[in-house]
């Protein structure tokens, strides 16, 4: 019978082998805030490369894809381990929507004032705050049910208050661009640390393995949809300068088999598979995601600047264009494959050729706008990269993977 009333249950661990769990309706509805705060990181970066700010640019796409990314971390992994699915949850999880909200809503601010030799951030530094602030009520409640957990979840709050009020200071002291980023690492290390030491040395959290990486995946997903976007945003360029055209249709078919290609190269990871074995994996698996959605979201980002040089708004040459497209997917391979190689802990020669071949077609694809050929064009040719990839798996790579597997568990 399914739960017919909300009311409160005692917040201890769930059992991390737990059969068919799967994100809750409350989970999907929280990562819809996410759309927004990817979304407006996108659309800042975007700018700041197309109008010859991309040092700075990149410097605030940095500071705010942790941002945004970190939040999502603590509250996923809080959620795998110890989510009761009550009234107070709800109601912590709404805060923590609200301050995503506004993390949004100070992105801009951050990007400006980055590009005009200041920093600002208090808009954001807010959302921020108020996004962990909404998860600390729910590792306390951990830390007084549930007394074999009492240590980490105390960890976990003591860190998560520290790093706030750091985070306050900053934003409120006004500093320059360079103090700000000198004040911000031992900030940074206090947010990251924690949760290694509360795991490794204060017994941990039961998280689910087949559950987080199903939690990532549908991140990875949401995220995709700045390559779809961005893709939407070229396909307007394109029909804005010459109509409707066979240009725009092979315009939409290369964007859009980028972003299908892509979610398929991250999909024949056996995230959950590995993790239900080898959960020490999971910080270097977790964590690394965070550069894998910076690259995604800037991959969009690169789509934006291509139709911003497609309607002429950017000094911007073409092959700079391509770049910018181009440098996010390459990174964002190299990120795949060094989480794939984490996980099967085996670097496979045949592997490390299908990326170097892929790195070729990208390279192709940048000399290609070079040489004058048309977005449609220079953006198939990048669309193969990640393509080659999952042919090689299918046919090959699959079978490799399997015996590492069988000796990994064997």
């Amino acid at each position: 019978m399914p739960t017919l009333q909300h009311g409160l249950r005692r917040a201890i661990g769930r059992d991390p082998s737990e059969p068919h769990r799967t994100a809750t309706p409350l989970e999907l509805l929280y990562d819809l805030t996410f759309v927004i705060a990817f979304g407006a990181t996108s659309t800042q970066l975007a700018h700041a490369i197309a109008f010859g700010h991309t040092v700075d640019g990149l410097l605030a796409f940095a500071f705010t894809t942790f941002a945004v990314s970190w939040a999502w971390i603590n509250f996923s992994w809080w959620a795998s381990a110890f989510d009761t699915d009550d009234w107070f949850v709800r109601i912590c999880t709404l805060v923590q929507m609200v301050g995503v909200i506004l993390l949004a809503l100070g992105i801009p601010e951050v990007f400006q004032s980055v590009e005009h030799g200041d920093f600002h951030n208090e808009v954001m530094v807010t959302g921020y705050v108020i996004m962990r602030l909404g998860l600390l009520p729910l590792w306390i409640r951990v830390a007084v049910q549930d007394a074999a957990r009492r240590s980490a979840a105390t960890v976990y709050a003591v860190t998560l208050v520290t790093a706030q009020l750091g985070w306050i200071v900053v934003a409120v002291s006004n500093l320059s661009i360079g103090w700000t980023l000198l004040a911000t690492v031992p900030l940074y290390v206090v947010e990251t640390a924690g949760p290694v030491i509360a795991e490794r040395r204060f017994g941990g959290t039961p998280w689910h393995p087949h559950h987080i990486a199903e939690r990532y995946g549908l991140l990875v997903i949401i995220t995709l949809g700045e390559v779809v976007l961005g893709t939407a945003t070229t396909i307007g360029a394109v029909v804005q300068k010459t109509g409707w055209s066979i240009d725009a249709g092979l315009v939409a078919v290369a964007g859009i088999a980028l972003a299908f290609a892509l979610w398929w190269v991250y999909f024949s990871m056996p995230s959950g598979y590995v993790l239900e074995r080898f959960r020490d994996l999971g910080f270097v698996w977790g964590y690394g995601q965070i550069v894998l959605l910076g690259t995604l979201v800037a991959t969009g980002a690169g789509l934006e600047v291509a139709a911003l040089a497609t309607q002429g708004e950017t000094p911007l040459p073409p092959v700079a264009a391509a770049a910018a497209v181009v440098i996010p997917v390459a990174a964002l391979l190299l990120t795949l494959f060094a989480l794939y190689s984490i996980l099967l802990s085996t670097v496979d020669p045949f592997h490390v050729m299908l990326f170097a071949a892929a790195i070729v077609i990208l390279g192709a694809g940048v000399l290609a706008a070079w040489a004058g050929a048309s977005i449609w064009a220079w953006l198939g040719i990048v669309v193969l990269a990640p393509v080659l990839v999952v042919v090689g798996y299918e046919t090959i790579g699959h079978r490799h993977q399997a015996q590492q597997l069988e000796r990994l568990t064997g």
